[in-house]
């Protein structure tokens, strides 16, 4: 399996789609389905029926999974950046290609 470029709590830019340009952070990571979860981009309606455990029914909304090569991790100025493994101080780290910034911290 490859290395993790994208990771639960990085920002990231949404590169395509109905959320295109939105910015947010990221919540979960499904390596195995190749998806994420980002806070407030993706968001989907379900319409529940009353239930025992839900008597007044109503509409959920919720931050549905996205495939992975939709975002980009968010440079330190809000722009999307790819993101390339160098060693540093005997280390692996994340640098964003365009800044040259390692993104671990």
């Amino acid at each position: 399996m490859a290395a993790a470029k994208i990771k639960k709590g990085d920002t990231v830019v949404v590169r395509s789609g109905k959320d295109k340009g939105r910015t947010g952070t990221v919540l979960q990571v499904l390596p195995k389905d190749e998806k994420v979860v980002v806070q407030g981009v993706n968001i989907a309606a379900r319409h529940r029926k009353p239930s025992q455990t839900n008597p007044q029914g109503g509409i959920d909304r919720f931050e549905a999974p996205m495939h992975i090569s939709k975002v980009s991790v968010a440079d330190k100025d809000g722009k999307p950046t790819r993101v390339r493994f160098e060693e540093r101080d005997g280390k692996k780290v994340r640098v964003a290609v365009k800044s040259g910034e390692a993104i671990d911290v």
